[in-house]
């Protein structure tokens, strides 16, 4: 099988990190904090009421105490996925959770085609493997359903991969736009949700795709 940095034709060390000791002692720390300001945490949820499906099965794939969803719409499931089971139990959003190392198995333990909207909120940065986990991703989302990655410039450092430390929040949105188009989606936007301004605000961007539809 072609390498997969080959494959998004970036460099062997794209996907290196500072910090490669085993991702699960960095993350068994529960930390119950928000990793944005408020008003990038209020331009994500105005997003999702827009953008996920009310009575929609859900996947908020690398989540953590809080999904950002608007509390007024109902969802049929949400379904959890991170790294600290704390974390997740303390979600009271999620109808179900678990926990796993994506970067050592991309493959979700997931029906395929059994979800309607897909989340991975300030997170994408972490994956080593960005394109396998985007295809599973699209493996369990239903045909035209969403899929959300929202970022800023908040991340642990150590943590994310050369690529994403080598870029600008622009280069950030043009790589997720190369992850979703290599993993099978389609019908890609960027929406720039909130500028940065120094010492005020985050920046959050988005980039949407959509699983392709059946022919």
């Amino acid at each position: 099988m072609q390498p997969m940095e080959d494959e998004l034709g970036l460099p062997p060390d794209a996907f290196a990190r500072i910090d490669e000791e085993d991702d699960a002692a960095f993350y068994a720390p529960a930390r119950l904090v928000y990793h944005i300001d408020d008003n990038a945490v209020r331009v994500l949820t105005r997003l999702y009421r827009d953008v996920l499906p009310a009575g929609g099965v859900l996947l908020d794939l690398m989540s953590s105490w809080v999904s950002h969803l608007p509390p007024d719409v109902a969802y049929g499931q949400i379904i959890g996925h991170g790294m600290n089971a704390d974390e997740l139990a303390a979600n009271p959003r999620l109808g179900r959770w678990f926990v796993q190392d994506l970067n050592r198995d991309p493959a979700l333990p997931l029906v395929e085609a059994g979800v309607d909207a897909a989340m991975i909120c300030v997170s994408i940065q972490y994956l080593t493997q960005p394109v396998a986990v985007l295809r599973e991703a699209a493996r369990v989302l239903r045909p035209g359903a969403p899929l959300v990655v929202s970022f800023s410039n908040r991340c642990f450092w150590t943590k994310a991969v050369a690529v994403w430390r080598g870029l600008d929040d622009a280069g950030h949105a043009r790589l997720v736009e190369l992850y979703l188009r290599s993993a099978g989606f389609r019908n890609i936007e960027a929406r720039r949700l909130a500028p940065y301004i120094e010492d005020e605000q985050d920046p959050l961007y988005a980039v949407i795709g959509r699983k392709q539809l059946i022919p």
